[in-house]
This record gives C-alpha cells, sequence and structure tokens, in this order.
C-alpha cells in the first residue's frame, strides 16, 4: 500500500508544483497591473513616459494612407477577441499533436485566462480614454485604452507559443526562426495599435511588459514542474500513450519503453529524417 502511496505522490508533487507556482505567478502579475495603474496617474502628472504618446500618435498619422490603415486594420484583427483565438487554438493543436501531451493546453490556456483577467482587470480599474475618435482609424473602440488587450494577451500567447516550439524543435535554425516571427509578431502587434490611433504608446508599452511578467512566470512552472518530476524521480512526463502512472508499471519502466519507443523511432525511416528536428515526447 505504502509503495502505491509513494508512486502516486511522485506523480501528484510536480503537478502541485506547476499549479502552485502559476496561481503565484498569476497572482503577482495582477498585482503588477493593480500597480501600473497607481503609477499611471503619476506618469501623466509627471509627464514620463506620457509624454511619448502624442509623439507617436501625430507621428503615425502622418505615415498613413489608405493601403497602410486598412493592412494594419486586418493584421490588428488577428490579435483581437476573434483572431487571437482561433490562431493560438490552431498551433496549441498542432504542439499538441506533435508532442504527444497535454503540454501545450495546459500551458497556452492558463497563461491566456490569466493574461485576459489582468486585461479586463486593468482597463475597468484605469478608465483611461482612448485617443479622440477624429485621431483614429475606424473601426472605433470604446472599451479604456490602458492596457491595450490585444498587445498584452498576443504577447503572451505567442510567447508562450514561441516557447513551445523552442522545446519541440531541437533545430537551431528552427527555433531562430520562432523566436525572430514571434517577437516581430508581438512588436507589430502593439505598433499597430497606436497606427490605428486605437490606442496610446504607452498602453501598448504596459502591455509588453505585463505580457513579457507572465510569460517568464509560465516558462518558471514548467522548468520547476520538470525539476520536480527528475528529483523525485518520477520519470518522463505523461504523455497520450502512459497518461498516469499505472500500479504495474513503474517509472523505470515506463522510461524503458519509452528508450525503445525513441529507438525504434530512430531506426524507422521517419525517425532518420525527422528526429533531429523534434525533442522527446516529456520535454
Amino acid at each position: 500500500m505504502s509503495t502505491v502511496r509513494d508512486r502516486v505522490d511522485k506523480w501528484i508533487k510536480p503537478y502541485a508544483v506547476l499549479w502552485l507556482t502559476m496561481i503565484i505567478g498569476g497572482a503577482l502579475v495582477l498585482a503588477m497591473a493593480l500597480l501600473g495603474a497607481e503609477v499611471y496617474s503619476d506618469v501623466v502628472d509627471e509627464e514620463g513616459l506620457a509624454s511619448l504618446d502624442i509623439p507617436a500618435l501625430e507621428y503615425s498619422q502622418s505615415l498613413r494612407n489608405p493601403e497602410a490603415s486598412a493592412f494594419a486594420t486586418g493584421f490588428t484583427n488577428v490579435g483581437g477577441g476573434i483572431g487571437m483565438p482561433i490562431v493560438a487554438g490552431v498551433l496549441t493543436a498542432w504542439l499538441t499533436l506533435l508532442s504527444r501531451t497535454w503540454r501545450p493546453i495546459v500551458l497556452v490556456g492558463g497563461a491566456s485566462l490569466v493574461s485576459t483577467t489582468a486585461t479586463t482587470l486593468g482597463k475597468g480599474l484605469v478608465g483611461r480614454t482612448r485617443p479622440d475618435h477624429s485621431e483614429a482609424v475606424p473601426p472605433f473602440e470604446t472599451s479604456p485604452s490602458f492596457p491595450s488587450g490585444h498587445t498584452l494577451n498576443t504577447t503572451v500567447v505567442i510567447g508562450v507559443l514561441v516557447y513551445l516550439m523552442c522545446l519541440q524543435f531541437q533545430m537551431l535554425w528552427a527555433r531562430i526562426t520562432a523566436i525572430t516571427a514571434g517577437v516581430i509578431f508581438i512588436i507589430a502587434m502593439g505598433l499597430s495599435r497606436v497606427f490605428l490611433g486605437h490606442h496610446w504608446m504607452t498602453d501598448v508599452m504596459a502591455g509588453w511588459f505585463l505580457g513579457l511578467a507572465w510569460v517568464c512566470m509560465v516558462i518558471l512552472a514548467h522548468r520547476l514542474f520538470h525539476l520536480m518530476r527528475k528529483r523525485e524521480h518520477a520519470g518522463p512526463a505523461p504523455t497520450f500513450e502512459h497518461p498516469v502512472l499505472r500500479e504495474d508499471h513503474s517509472p523505470e519502466q515506463l522510461r524503458g519503453s519509452a528508450g525503445t519507443s525513441q529507438s525504434n523511432d530512430a531506426g524507422s525511416p521517419e525517425g532518420r529524417d525527422g528526429g533531429s528536428s523534434r525533442t522527446g515526447a516529456g520535454g
């Protein structure tokens, strides 16, 4: 009986650390949103970072033309309440099938839930007015301006997806491509909000910083999860093939099974062709 209990503990403890870290990290990010709301009034009064807002808006207006405005509108819709869930869902499903684990669903789903909550909380608390409609490109938005929800949620979702891609693909060029594309997409999404006059520059900066802080917390939670598994000798993370630790399979047996599977994959044409570009299922 004690042996079974020990085995179960070895599988439960890592998950407890994972969720505890994500909960604490989420609370910290929400606290940062509240702190940012307090700092915002001081920034405006002292003409600090907010002094970037009007010059940035004026410069954006000087760059506008019908073609650029139409392109920016289409692009910014990708980061909205309809576009981003579709992008996140497709990429998460793809990574889930490749890795054969629930890791992408857990990390992307949990991270996006917190970022959405932080956005709603920050907007409701600050209630900052967006740039005037006369200075913006339609269709206009009426929700509060601070922080930029498009920027914050895009930073979180794309940041976590890029992290998962770096775990999935071992080839250096694949990782560099994923990181470069992700960074460009995140920066472009924020700047498109200023270009269209839908947000002030400081709204976008807050979205970048808060989003990056939360991505770091999610990555930390995931690394602690694997560290705890290693310390508890619990074997690789659960996969579709081994979702739970069964009483008749020890962690050593599961690791041996995984090693045998990898050896078979390496000997097959598919393993020889694609093995170098993907990590193990437990990564």
